[in-house]
């Protein structure tokens, strides 16, 4: 009988009846966390499709703040909420048989022209529209004055120059406005290309209040926070497992190299 020891670690790679790796508190909360971020990533999605409206503009009469092909997400909003500055998405059999995106640049009871130098005046005060293009930011053809009526809409595209908006119908009984009921949704963003949030349109902020953002970005953390917290957890298990089985192979080692003495 030999003075060495016979007593050995385990291999590496754990026995059949070896447990999850990690402490349990690791394991819980491993488990609170992947909870926790399937919550909040389906909560994200499901938030998201019950108040956003997907799109496709076709043409580049909202250029160069929305181009032909863009895809925008759009918050769905009554049209009592809308307001000056607004980019909506609507629908009036006068226009097309198909959503249209343009932007309200007056709302019922305002009046609209155009100034001197072909800019936008609302109430009698020039507007600035930081989003126009320089090529378009005096583009704006000369029209009669037109006072909104109540209840009514008054739109221009971003691309002034070939945009069939409210200019373009100001022939029609309602001299060209839309009425708010025709009205399905708020653009908050393009998505494709990743352009992001639309602009704040500052240059009404003087005639009234403006819209608040919608919840767009609070709901795309709610998705990557999700995201995270998902692989983080998932990533517990397997990385406790690895740092079990090096701390294992290190008193292999050293359980050899002992009994070689």
């Amino acid at each position: 009988m030999t003075g060495r020891s016979t007593t050995r670690t385990a291999s590496w790679g754990g026995g059949a009846g070896r447990g999850p790796a990690g402490s349990r508190t690791g394991q819980r909360l491993s488990s609170l966390a992947v909870a926790l971020g399937l919550a909040l990533f389906l909560g994200g999605f499901v938030w998201g499709a019950l108040v956003y409206l997907p799109y496709t503009v076709p043409t580049p009469s909202m250029a160069p703040t929305i181009g032909a092909g863009d895809r925008v997400l759009a918050q769905r909003v009554d049209g009592g909420d809308v307001r000056r500055g607004d980019v909506v998405v609507f629908e009036d059999a006068d226009w097309a048989d198909v959503p249209v995106v343009k932007r309200v640049v007056a709302v019922g009871g305002d009046t609209v022209s155009t100034g001197q130098d072909g800019t936008l005046k609302v109430n009698a005060t020039e507007i600035d529209e930081p989003y126009l293009s320089e090529d378009e930011a005096t583009g704006l053809g000369a029209f009669p004055e037109v006072t909104v009526p109540k209840g009514r809409l008054f739109l221009l595209g971003d691309e002034r120059s070939g945009s069939l908006d409210s200019t373009s119908h100001l022939t029609d009984a309602a001299n060209g406005t839309v009425s708010r009921e025709a009205v399905e949704a708020r653009v908050d963003a393009v998505v494709w290309p990743m352009d992001g949030m639309l602009k704040t349109p500052t240059g009404f902020e003087e005639l009234g209040d403006l819209s608040a953002p919608g919840p767009l970005p609070t709901v795309v953390a709610m998705a990557i926070g999700g995201a995270v917290l998902i692989l983080g957890g998932a990533a517990y298990g397997p990385l406790a497992q690895w740092a079990d089985a090096s701390r294992a192979r290190r008193a292999d080692v050293e359980a050899r190299a002992g009994g070689a003495r």
